[in-house]
C-alpha cells in the first residue's frame, strides 16, 4: 500500500466516474495521456486490470467497480477535510497546550486567557505552570511562554507582556529596624536573605542594574523555598530580605 500514490488513485477514480480519459482530463485540467499513464501505473502495482478500454468507451472492470465503490467516498472525505483546513472562514478549534512560568500564569494570563477563549469557543486550552524550563515541544506542548534570555534560537516568539519587569529587594519595617537598611547591593552579603529555588534545582541569584552597571549577588540564605507564598510570608514576618518581582511584593507594601 505504501507504494501507491494518491494522484494515481484520483486519476483512476476520475476516469472511471467519467467513463473516459478526455472528459476526466478536461475536468482536472491535465492531459489525457497523463491520466492514462497514471491508471496503467496503478494497475501494474495492483497486478490487475481496473478499466476496460475500447476506441469508443472506458468502463470499470469488476475489480475496478469494487475499488471505485470504496475509493470514491474516501476521496470525497479527504477533499472535504482539506477544504476545511484551507478555508479562511474556518474558526480555530482543538486543544491548545501551553507551558508557562508560574509568574506568567499569575500576573499575565488571567487577562489574556478569558477573552481569548470567549473569542474562540472551539479552542480547549490546557495550561501547565511551573518554573522548570523544559523543551516545550518534546514534552508535547503546542507553545510556551519564556523570558527573552530563555528563548532557543530556532523559536518563533511574539511578546504577550511588558518587555521589562521590575525586580526589587524588600523587607519588613521590623527587619529594617533590627538589622538596618542596606545602601548598596553588596551590603546584602551581611544580611539575612530569603531565596527562591527553581524546580530545576537552581538557586536564584539576585541581579541589580543601574546606569548600565549590572551586579549579581548570591547572598547568604536564612530561608530557601520553592513556594513564593511562603517566601513572602516569611519576609512580611520580619525573617529577612526577599528579592522578587515587584508585582509580587506590591500587595504587601
Amino acid at each position: 500500500m505504501s507504494d501507491l500514490h494518491l494522484a494515481d488513485l484520483e486519476a483512476f477514480a476520475g476516469v472511471a466516474a467519467q467513463r473516459g480519459f478526455r472528459k476526466a482530463a478536461a475536468l482536472r485540467a491535465v492531459s489525457a495521456s497523463s491520466l492514462s499513464e497514471a491508471v496503467r501505473r496503478l494497475e501494474a502495482k495492483l497486478g490487475t486490470r481496473l478499466l476496460n478500454r475500447t476506441t469508443r468507451s472506458v468502463t470499470p472492470t469488476d475489480a475496478g467497480e469494487r475499488l471505485l465503490e470504496r475509493l470514491s467516498p474516501m476521496l470525497a472525505d479527504l477533499a472535504g477535510a482539506l477544504d476545511e483546513v484551507r478555508s479562511s472562514d474556518a474558526a480555530p478549534a482543538g486543544r491548545l497546550r501551553l507551558n508557562v512560568p508560574t509568574i506568567v500564569a499569575r500576573l499575565f494570563l488571567p487577562d489574556i486567557v478569558v477573552p481569548f477563549l470567549r473569542a474562540y469557543p472551539g479552542i480547549r486550552m490546557e495550561i501547565e505552570a511551573h518554573d522548570a524550563f523544559i523543551d516545550v515541544f518534546a514534552a508535547g506542548f503546542d507553545a510556551g511562554v519564556r523570558y527573552d534570555e530563555s528563548l532557543d534560537l530556532d523559536m518563533i516568539a511574539i511578546p504577550i507582556g511588558p518587555r521589562a519587569q521590575r525586580f526589587c529587594a524588600a523587607a519588613s519595617p521590623d527587619y529594617v529596624k533590627t538589622h538596618g537598611m542596606p545602601e548598596h547591593p553588596s551590603d546584602l552579603v551581611a544580611h539575612r536573605c530569603i531565596r527562591h529555588r527553581f524546580e530545576s534545582g537552581r538557586l536564584s541569584s539576585w541581579e541589580f542594574e543601574r546606569n548600565g552597571e549590572t551586579i549579581r549577588i548570591n547572598p547568604p540564605d536564612t530561608l530557601v523555598a520553592t513556594s513564593m507564598e511562603l517566601e513572602l510570608a516569611a519576609a512580611c514576618g520580619g525573617l529577612g530580605i526577599i528579592a522578587t518581582f515587584h508585582d509580587f511584593v506590591r500587595p504587601h507594601l
